[in-house]
C-alpha cells in the first residue's frame, strides 16, 4: 500500500513566514482558499526542543482543517518526509511585496461586483 503524500507549505501570516507539514492540502469550497489538514509534527520524544516548532505545535493543537487565503500561500512542495515546522520574519524588499488582500475582489454591494 502507498503511503500518504507530504506536503511542505509555506505562507505569509501576520508578517512571519510559516513553514509546516501536512498530509492533505486541496482547494477550498470558499472561494480564494486553500484548504489544509493533517497537520505533521516532530516526535515529542526529541531531546532537542525547537522553540519555533512548540509554538507552531501549540498553535495548531486543536485545528481540524486551517483555510489559507491563496494570495497567502508562498510554496507547497510534495517532500519525501516531514521536516521540522518554523516560523520566521518576513524580510520584505523592494522587489518582493505581498499582495494586498482584497484588491482583486469586488467587494459585496460595490459597483464593481
Amino acid at each position: 500500500m502507498a503511503s500518504k503524500p507530504v506536503y511542505k507549505v509555506i505562507f505569509v501570516n501576520q508578517g512571519q513566514i510559516y513553514e509546516v507539514f501536512a498530509c492533505a492540502i486541496y482547494q477550498s469550497e470558499m472561494y480564494g482558499f486553500i484548504e489544509v489538514e493533517e497537520f505533521l509534527f516532530g516526535e515529542r520524544s526529541q531531546v532537542l526542543v525547537d522553540p519555533a516548532e512548540e509554538k507552531l505545535k501549540a498553535e495548531f493543537a486543536d485545528v481540524k482543517r486551517s483555510y489559507i487565503p491563496m494570495h497567502a500561500i508562498v510554496r507547497i512542495d510534495e517532500v519525501e518526509k516531514e521536516g521540522a515546522a518554523t516560523i520566521n520574519d518576513f524580510q520584505g524588499s523592494d522587489k518582493v511585496a505581498q499582495f494586498p488582500y482584497g484588491s482583486f475582489m469586488p467587494r459585496p454591494g460595490s459597483d464593481d461586483a
